[in-house]
């Protein structure tokens, strides 16, 4: 959950969000999983983030294709992409990579 704890006070301060998932992070793209997380100490931010209009999200499609998930499993407010996707976005001029 931390990423989306830092996600809203990105947030609060008037920033976009891109989130990438790789590896089993991909998980947290499948419908509902998000909101099902349940964190150790600070409460579950995933539907508030997820919902944001400032927000965006990609899961890696090769990660999600190698633990077997189809596309219509996901969230729906989730985008499959690859590499290429989430280094454009990193080199945009204002953008700061944050990895958890």
């Amino acid at each position: 959950m931390l990423p989306f704890l830092f996600a809203a006070s990105a947030l609060q301060r008037g920033d976009r969000v891109t989130f990438m998932l790789f590896h089993d992070a991909v998980l947290v793209a499948v419908k509902g999983a998000g909101a099902r997380i349940v964190p150790v100490g600070p409460p579950n931010r995933y539907e508030e983030i997820a919902a944001d209009p400032r927000v965006t999200l990609w899961a890696c499609r090769p990660c999600v294709e190698a633990r077997g998930l189809a596309a219509e499993s996901l969230d729906q407010r989730v985008k499959l992409c690859g590499m290429n996707a989430f280094h454009a976005a990193a080199s945009e001029p204002d953008a700061k990579v944050v990895n958890f």
